[in-house]
């Protein structure tokens, strides 16, 4: 698929860059992009675009049909294993020390070899504990 570096794109991936620890939908990015006349379709088809460079994570929380995008190619996303709460959405990415003795851990005990950038750990944050 090629790629064109478009005004619409690069305004997109500003506003990811900004939002690198977030799930986001196709409309939040919209409307937040719209004063700058980037459309909703604009937005889809750039999200396809990104996702299939490997720039961005599509998924779907809780069984549902809004399907949400997160940003893995910010610099601090890189290489880095992800910790998203299933109550509020928010991504956190863990501690590099953590991370590398798991990563270790699996390969050592199971012998697989884990794919940091496209891991995903889910479960209940901090906040939302209390």
């Amino acid at each position: 698929m090629a790629r064109y570096d478009t005004r619409q794109r690069r305004l997109m991936l500003a506003w990811l860059g900004r939002h690198a620890d977030e799930l986001v939908s196709a409309r939040q990015i919209a409307g937040e992009l719209a004063g700058e006349k980037v459309s909703l379709s604009a937005v889809y088809r750039n999200l396809a675009e990104l996702e299939a460079e490997g720039k961005v994570r599509r998924q779907s929380r809780g069984g549902g049909r809004e399907v949400l995008y997160q940003y893995t190619d910010a610099d601090a996303c890189r290489g880095a294993l992800h910790l998203s709460c299933k109550k509020c959405g928010r991504t956190c990415h863990m501690e590099n020390e953590d991370a590398r003795r798991l990563v270790e851990a699996l390969a050592e005990a199971e012998g697989f070899e884990l794919d940091k950038k496209d891991t995903v750990l889910y479960g209940v944050c901090e906040h939302c504990r209390g």
